[in-house]
């Protein structure tokens, strides 16, 4: 049985609605209840649209749900300003997209290094764990470049080294590797999952497939922005 203060992340009866110009509301979740605990590696599976992106929003604190609530190590994200929203975001939240949204006019390097903006770590100790992960994610010799000069790949593995350089307790990961073919998707999957356990973090991981079923410690299912069975799911 996992203990209460190992958990990390609790979403109870979690409800988020979109108002459109002119149109009806759009119901996105509707009743969601998870939880997650530390170093817990915890799948996300639906189709398109079934509310995997939203929910992760959620989560992470990037948006505010309408209904319900998410809480982070005990406390009601809803009771916190937006300054200390942001504040989490930073310093506990790591994200990975599948859209990588990496900035263009930096270099693999200063990518990962914006990761950590605003540390209070020292230059060089920032600088040397910058080197030692892109040494784990074979990216030495890329440090220099810029996103566009790139693989697909290789940006999805800066996109990775930019959310684990701050050691975050949460690591968020929207279908990241939906936009590469199944070996590199697969390579990528490894060190993430590699790194994420090594840290002790949390992985919160949404796709729409069924392939990190082996590697996850546990898998929830979600069809029309509700916690849903295998079979209603789809799977």
């Amino acid at each position: 049985m996992r203990e209460e203060n190992n958990l990390l992340i609790e979403a109870d009866n979690l409800g988020k609605v979109f108002l459109r110009n002119n149109s009806a509301p759009v119901k996105a979740l509707e009743g969601i209840n998870l939880e997650a605990f530390k170093g817990e590696f915890l799948v996300i599976i639906g189709r398109s649209g079934s509310g995997k992106t939203t929910l992760l929003n959620l989560l992470g604190a990037l948006d505010r749900p309408s209904t319900g609530e998410v809480r982070f190590e005990g406390r009601n994200l809803g009771e916190r300003s937006n300054r200390e929203l942001a504040l989490l975001r930073r310093e506990k939240v790591g994200f990975i997209f599948q859209t990588f949204n990496l900035l263009p006019s930096l270099t693999v390097f200063e990518n990962v290094e914006s990761g950590l903006v605003r540390s209070v770590i020292p230059r060089d100790q920032v600088h040397r764990r910058i080197r030692d992960l892109l040494d784990v994610l074979e990216l030495t010799e890329m440090c220099n470049r810029l996103p566009l000069e790139l693989s697909v790949g290789q940006q999805q593995k800066v996109a990775v080294a930019r959310a684990i350089i701050k050691n975050p307790a949460l690591i968020l990961a929207d279908e990241p590797t939906g936009e590469m073919d199944p070996i590199a998707g697969g390579e990528i999957m490894e060190k993430l999952i590699d790194l994420t356990r090594k840290l002790r973090a949390t992985l919160i991981l949404a796709s729409h497939g069924t392939s990190m079923f082996s590697d996850a410690d546990r898998s929830l299912f979600i069809k029309s922005g509700r916690i849903a069975s295998r079979e209603e799911a789809g799977y």
